[in-house]
C-alpha cells in the first residue's frame, strides 16, 4: 500500500521523477517512525534547515520523512552500483553510529573502520591499512573530515549518512 492521508501532504513529498516501485509504503514510515528516525535535535545548522519539517513545544526540530527517504533511495543506489561490496568503505568516529557502521560491514562485507581514522589510509601505499575503495560512506562530515580531505585527493565519491 502507498502512503495517503496527512503523512503524505506535509512530511512525504516525493519528488516527481522517482520512479513508484521506490515510493515509501505505509509500512516503511511505520518502521521508520517506530525507530525514531525523525527526531533531530534541538540545534539545526544551516545546511539542514531544508530537512527540518517542523519544531515541536519543547524545541526538538522534526525531520521531513519524506526527504529522508529519499536520501536513503540515493543512497541504495549508489551502494547497489558497486559489483564488490568490499570496496565499499564506511567511517565513523563518533560513538553513536560506530555500532552502526560495524554491522553495515558486517552484513555487507565491506570494511568498517571505526573510532579514531588514521591519517594516510587512502593516499599513503605504504602503510599496512592501505586502502582503495570505490565509495566511502561517512557518518558526519565533521568528525570524518581527514577521511573527506584524503577520499577528496585521491577522487573517491563520498555518501555522508
Amino acid at each position: 500500500r502507498r502512503v495517503h492521508g496527512a503523512l503524505s501532504s506535509h512530511s512525504l513529498t516525493m519528488s516527481a521523477k522517482a520512479p513508484a516501485v521506490i515510493a515509501p509504503t505505509e509500512d516503511d514510515i511505520q518502521k521508520m517512525l517506530a525507530c525514531k528516525v525523525h527526531i533531530g535535535t534541538r540545534n539545526l545548522e544551516y545546511q539542514m534547515t531544508n530537512y527540518a519539517w517542523k519544531r515541536r513545544a519543547d524545541g526538538t526540530f522534526l525531520i521531513n520523512l519524506g526527504q529522508t527517504w529519499e536520501k536513503l533511495m540515493l543512497a541504495a543506489r549508489i551502494l547497489v552500483a558497486i559489483e564488490n561490496p568490499a570496496d565499499v568503505v564506511v567511517v565513523s568516529a563518533r560513538a553513536f553510529a560506530q555500532r552502526a557502521a560495524l554491522k553495515f560491514g558486517r552484513y555487507t562485507g565491506s570494511e568498517a573502520l571505526v573510532g579514531r581514522y588514521t591519517p594516510g589510509t587512502f593516499t599513503n601505499q605504504i602503510q599496512k591499512k592501505f586502502l582503495e575503495p570505490r565509495v566511502l560512506i561517512v557518518s558526519d562530515p565533521i568528525a570524518d573530515h581527514q577521511a573527506i580531505k584524503e577520499a577528496a585527493m585521491v577522487n573517491i565519491p563520498m555518501y555522508s549518512a
